[in-house]
């Protein structure tokens, strides 16, 4: 058993076997797991917000947006082994963590929407996800065989 790294919110990593990575405090964020499983190796980012365009003084982190982190994080991981051709995707996360009056407020939604298209774009398929609903998650993901597991209080662990 190797080492849970964690991914901070608006933060990236890698990891290789025997390690793997954990993300808490997934609300409206989206947690994006790439994997090459040829190769073995999992990538993680946590999403905070849709599109750097919108920031309103510009994009400070890159890896705070569903358009430029999940970029970086497919450079990380080429850089580390992976082939972009192999990868595909597992995503969590995109709540409606509070009622809002307007689906432009839904940032979890929105959240999701863009993960999605930037997914696309780059021609990473999305095996499995876990979005959506009221409640915060906590994401793991394992090198060894791209598993994600999600754990939410109150709620039955699952894993895809």
């Amino acid at each position: 058993m190797g080492k849970a790294i964690t991914v901070g919110i608006a933060d990236l990593n890698v990891a290789k076997v025997p390690d793997s990575l954990v993300t808490y405090a997934l609300g409206s964020c989206v947690g994006v797991c790439l994997y090459d499983n040829s190769k073995k190796i999992a990538g993680m980012v946590h999403i905070m917000l849709p599109l750097s365009t919108e920031a309103a003084n510009g994009a400070d982190n890159k890896r705070r947006y569903a358009d430029t982190g999940i970029k970086e994080l497919i450079e990380l991981m080429i850089k580390n082994g992976a082939s972009k051709t192999s990868l595909t995707a597992k995503i969590a996360g995109g709540a409606q963590m509070f009622k809002v009056a307007s689906a432009t407020f839904n940032i979890g939604e929105r959240n999701v929407a863009a993960v999605k298209k930037v997914l696309a774009a780059n021609g990473i398929r999305i095996v499995a996800e876990d979005t959506g609903l009221d409640y915060g998650r906590t994401q793991y993901f394992y090198a060894e065989n791209g598993a994600m597991e999600i754990r939410a209080a109150s709620k039955p662990t699952k894993t895809f």
